[in-house]
């Protein structure tokens, strides 16, 4: 296998910032147009818009694999965005902290899994529920656990 010697070895600068490459990775065809660094990438300015709500969240359980959100990924959870139809938010429902697409509609609230293999929650007035948080990204690492 060749290998490209024109990339850094580190891609962390010395201020702790990684490198963003300006070109992109194509999934299809590969390019040959020019690559070069464009500058620091900043992970904060990328994923977190309102850093005293963000909080990070360790997944676990496959009731969201459809969402492309799987077990041991960190979600990022933003509790000042407001919840509308259809977002990915964490929820408190009966004390236990759980994942999952609202859905509202005529008054009605559930919780829709993004597996087929699980049920919907219908959340119930005798029920204890709040939404946490909105999901607004998940980190999602393609190396297997050592």
């Amino acid at each position: 296998m060749r290998r490209r010697t024109d990339y850094p070895e580190n891609s962390t600068r010395a201020d702790g910032y990684g490198q963003m490459h300006t070109s992109c990775a194509h999934a299809g065809f590969p390019s040959p147009a020019d690559d070069y660094l464009e500058g620091a990438l900043d992970l904060n300015k990328l994923l977190v818009h309102n850093a005293p709500a963000t909080f990070f969240l360790r997944v676990k359980g496959d009731s969201m694999t459809g969402a492309g959100i799987h077990t041991d990924d960190i979600l990022v959870v933003d509790r000042s965005v407001s919840p509308t139809h259809n977002s990915i938010v964490v929820a408190v429902l009966n004390g236990a902290l759980t994942v999952k697409r609202l859905w509202q509609k005529n008054g009605r609230v559930a919780l829709m899994p993004d597996n087929p293999r699980y049920k919907p929650i219908e959340v119930t007035h005798n029920e204890s529920f709040e939404v946490w948080g909105v999901a607004t990204s998940v980190i999602h690492s393609l190396r297997k656990k050592q």
